[in-house]
């Protein structure tokens, strides 16, 4: 028997349980892993309020990243042994494979050694942030060194990723936040720039910051009625990249600026890096090389402990938090 985190109906952090359940001992391609660390993420939140991409049955696991050591291994597994430390990489179905638990088995082909300058908080914190960040700003966009990159939501772990990865490309990373109350930590963290959403004229900065030449690519999570000065700020032939939702408002298709300007505005998931081969090996040796060379590196907002799993997801909803949160075991 062992101990998951799992939900018998949709709603809020409320709803979440931990309960014994028996682990079956890992299948062909398989391994079972001790955990030590769990990262929490939005899909989460979403999923338990029954508002994901994905509808799982319930009751329901959850989870997409966590860090620990391999117990055991199934039939065929030959890269991996019991003993090694390993992060795991998002899955495409967090139905099917939920990792938020004492031990889990999971796909051993979705499974990295992470370099020993990892402790188990930044492990459990590497992969969602920064595969969802690779895929966007470097096989997508193809940012190159020079080029601006306007990244909104950038205090969470995704928009701290994206500015490390910014900054190892050489491009200048524009970050936007809703208050200045972050300011100083995002300059810090590596932000070129800070514009504060809620007090600042995004246009007239960005016409500032890029000598009124615009910014080419822009990494969204929010939508909104921010979608408008963005667009109104790039460059001719722009991309702009929309992986999230946060906000409430309804997103305007800002015609005027994508016909005068031929901008592209493209939909993006991390399962894009996750169910591509070739990219993802790209985006593991990008990772851990920037890893090895302490460009790139996690930022811990908070830790909790297993038994705090309702407060954590209570955390994570209060967008409060600078990087990302991490419950310990």
């Amino acid at each position: 028997m062992t101990r998951v985190i799992r939900f018998h109906r949709p709603g809020g952090p409320e709803v979440l349980r931990i309960e014994e359940v028996e682990l079956a001992p890992p299948g062909p391609g398989e391994i079972a892993i001790r955990v030590k660390a769990l990262g929490l993420n939005r899909a989460e939140a979403l999923m338990r309020a029954g508002a994901y991409i994905e509808t799982p049955p319930l009751p329901s696991g959850i989870g997409l990243e966590a860090a620990g050591v391999v117990e055991s291994v199934g039939e065929g597994v030959t890269a991996l042994a019991p003993g090694d430390a390993v992060s795991l990489i998002p899955p495409i179905s967090m139905a099917r494979w939920p990792v938020h638990g004492e031990r889990v088995n999971f796909p051993a082909s979705y499974v990295v050694r992470h370099p020993s300058s990892l402790g188990w908080e930044q492990a459990a914190a590497l992969w969602m942030a920064y595969l969802t960040a690779y895929g966007a700003l470097v096989e997508i966009a193809g940012l190159r060194r020079g080029e601006v990159a306007v990244v909104t939501a950038a205090s969470s772990s995704v928009g701290l990723a994206a500015i490390q990865i910014a900054n190892r490309i050489g491009a200048t990373p524009v970050a936007m936040t809703r208050t200045s109350a972050k300011r100083r930590a995002l300059l810090d963290a590596g932000a070129a720039h800070v514009i504060a959403t809620g007090e600042e004229d995004v246009s007239a900065r960005l016409a500032d910051i890029t000598a009124n030449a615009g910014a080419r690519v822009v990494f969204d999570a929010v939508g909104g009625s921010l979608v408008e000065p963005l667009t109104a700020s790039m460059a001719r032939g722009g991309l702009l990249i929309e992986y999230g939702g946060l906000s409430r408002e309804p997103t305007p298709f800002p015609l005027p600026q994508v016909l005068s300007k031929t901008l592209t505005l493209r939909g993006y998931l991390v399962h894009e890096v996750v169910g591509n081969p070739d990219w993802l090996a790209r985006a593991k040796a990008f990772i851990l090389q920037g890893v090895e060379a302490g460009a790139l590196r996690p930022e811990i907002a908070r830790t909790f402990a297993f038994e705090q799993i309702v407060e954590a997801h209570r955390y994570l909803e209060s967008n409060e938090q600078f990087g990302k949160i991490v419950v310990m075991l």
